[in-house]
């Protein structure tokens, strides 16, 4: 079946069909560790119930895409050994510390406070328990740090020498390493984009509420009402400062990566004075030009350069073999940057709503938001995409290229073990997404039930230990 296939295409296949489905959880965990600290502290500072109502609503769907997006991640690890072994061995003496740094600091500090945060707030108090939901997102948070770091590496590659006998990639300077050219952009605005992804995930839901609350004609929950407008809040803020860090980003890989940038804006050729921005348009990389395509006059100068005249150089200027796939860059740039201006509305349009009294009585903002639930995922995909894909052909950007990266293989053993991959990938979190959008679809309640009474108790591997619990650490059952 895959005889006459390419190995290296298939394992290109295969890791990147692992990491966009695992990537999805760890862009909405980010954001949602965060908004369960917030409405935690909230909880503890009012002693308002609506707050703690959606901490125990959300802590729930936190718990299993938590889980998910761990299992989905271990996956990649192994990769690196089985298709990209020759990767692994000429930049793992760089890109190694600071994956090991990601497990011992940020997955350590998740894993260690996860617990407390799911099962604990009756048994330690709530001071310890609050700081255990701290930790829980700022460890997300320092997870991100460190694999961005290591992934921007490979886009703006610094502090290192190559051995001229083994080839390999030795460290120089480790701050340099870490605090490479392009990271600070791509942490910004990646991790803007994963709370901006949990903002559309829980407005999405809200909005499904409210239009069920308004066809029953009942009364909506403080709860939902809440959650709709923290997350409308966020949409309203946080577009617009994502659109403008999505400026510095570009430029900043115009600086380093400028094919990538030709590729996404569709330049084949250069521009003496003024580049377009092309709004549309049919990438054809063989012929080396863009067909029907529509452009607004001198604004990609404008946008890049800020200025109108400034000249822009095209893919004319780079070698055909180290050209990206110009089609993927530029339709996923294009998907991506249009998620962002609706995002942009939605956050517009709530605003007014809310400046006008109907933010929770608009059935078409509603609407449009129920929408936009996926928006935030579906935009941290296409996004991952331009910049990885723009990447190419390389791994380590203008040093290790990605055919020389590949280990020895196999076009059938690479491909059956994709097939492998899709089927349980699909199965096993197909089933565990049905059940979180089965849990969505629920209103959160007043009194909602916390995770522990729902399970009854956590899941013991190792025994119980018994322990007389202190009186006044429970005040109120079940809390």
């Amino acid at each position: 079946m895959f005889d006459n296939a390419d190995a290296i295409l298939l394992a290109r296949i295969q890791f990147a069909f692992t990491v966009s489905f695992h990537f999805l959880f760890p862009a909405f965990t980010i954001g949602l560790a965060s908004f369960l600290a917030v409405l935690n502290g909230l909880w503890l500072w009012t002693k308002d119930h609506k707050y703690l109502d959606l901490f125990r609503y959300w802590v729930k769907i936190f718990a299993l895409a938590f889980a998910m997006g761990v299992v989905s991640g271990i996956v990649m690890s192994y990769q690196f050994g089985t298709n990209w072994s020759v990767f692994s061995d000429k930049a793992g003496p760089v890109i190694g510390a600071p994956m090991a740094y990601e497990v011992l600091s940020a997955f350590f500090l998740e894993a260690g406070f996860l617990g407390i945060m799911l099962f604990g707030r009756d048994r330690v108090g709530p001071t310890l328990h609050m700081i255990a939901c701290l930790a829980v997102a700022g460890g997300t948070a320092m997870s991100a740090f460190w694999i961005l770091s290591v992934n921007s590496w490979m886009h703006t590659p610094a502090g290192f020498e190559i051995d001229a006998v083994t080839g390999q990639f030795l460290p120089t300077d480790f701050w340099q390493v870490i605090f490479n050219p392009s990271f600070p952009y791509r942490l910004m605005h990646t991790v803007t984009a994963a709370y901006l992804t949990t903002a559309f995930i829980v407005g999405g839901v809200a909005a499904l509420h409210l239009l069920r609350h308004r066809h029953r004609r009942d009364k909506v929950s403080p709860a939902t009402r809440t959650m709709f407008s923290m997350a409308m809040w966020m949409a309203a803020i946080f577009a617009p400062v994502q659109i403008v860090l999505g400026d510095f980003h570009g430029i900043n890989t115009l600086e380093h990566q400028p094919a990538k940038v030709m590729a996404m804006e569709g330049h084949f050729e250069s521009h003496e004075a003024g580049a377009p921005l092309y709004l549309f348009g049919i990438p054809n990389q063989e012929e080396q030009r863009l067909d029907y395509a529509i452009g607004i006059p001198k604004l990609s100068s404008l946008i890049l350069k800020h200025d109108l005249n400034a000249p822009l150089a095209g893919l004319d200027t780079i070698p055909r073999e180290d050209q990206p796939p110009v089609a993927i860059v530029f339709w996923s740039f294009r998907v991506m940057v249009a998620l962002g201006f609706a995002m942009l509305a939605i956050g517009l349009w709530s605003s007014w709503a809310r400046w006008r009294g109907t933010l929770f009585d608009s059935p078409m903002l509603h609407r449009a938001a129920l929408a936009m639930a996926p928006s935030g995922l579906v935009a941290v995909l296409a996004g991952w995409i331009t910049t990885e894909v723009g990447r190419q052909p390389f791994t380590v950007y203008g040093y290790l290229r990605t055919e020389d990266s590949a280990a020895p293989l196999d076009a059938a053993a690479v491909g059956t073990s994709l097939i492998a991959f899709i089927i349980v990938y699909f199965a096993v979190f197909g089933a565990g997404t049905y059940y979180i959008m089965r849990l969505m679809n629920r209103a959160p309640t007043s009194g909602e039930a916390s995770l522990k009474d729902v399970t009854n108790s956590p899941i013991r591997t190792a025994g119980t230990t018994p322990a007389q619990q202190h009186p006044t650490r429970n005040p109120h059952p079940g809390e």
